[in-house]
């Protein structure tokens, strides 16, 4: 079931985070909080009472310091960005990412929002998440190197439309 993320899903989902933080950035409960209390769209996949999966979305205008939030910010009008998704390694491969991400394109059609932006690594690689994204029609609109030149990000964009 996918619902909204509330604070009593925090520890869970920082859990997540960290099973997978060596393709996103580091999280703590405080920089959870600022960007819970921002985000547009922040939900979780309901298993047995525990958020098996999460998704976590900002619109422009958020006061957020990420570097690949900021190019868009600088590139677009209007977007959500897509921050973070993270699946329970033991989920991996059941539809989960992809429920939320339809999930998240009905909530975008409602909201008025014709672009959906989100970025991969490129170096170190994140196949699984090109082929995903790919997958959901999410085209490269640039690149960055971030950290002092040690990760390469892809800047990718998806029309609501599509």
């Amino acid at each position: 079931m996918i619902r909204d993320a509330t604070p009593g899903d925090f520890a869970a989902i920082l859990a997540l985070n960290a099973e997978s933080v060596h393709f996103l950035s580091p999280l703590d409960e405080g920089r959870l909080q600022r960007l819970h209390a921002q985000a547009a769209y922040h939900r979780v996949v309901d298993i047995d009472g525990t958020a098996a999966a999460f998704l976590l979305v900002l619109r422009e205008g958020a006061d957020y310091d990420s570097p690949n939030y900021l190019w868009f910010a600088a590139h677009y009008a209007q977007f959500l960005y897509i921050d973070r998704i993270v699946v329970d390694v033991r989920r991996h491969g059941r539809g989960l990412a992809a429920e939320l991400y339809d999930d998240l394109v009905r909530f975008a059609q409602d909201s008025g929002v014709s672009q959906l932006t989100c970025e991969f690594d490129l170096d170190p690689p994140n196949p699984a998440s090109a082929k995903f994204h790919a997958r959901y029609g999410f085209r490269e609109v640039g690149t960055q190197w971030l950290g002092g030149g040690k990760k390469q990000v892809s800047l990718q964009i998806r029309s609501v439309a599509e």
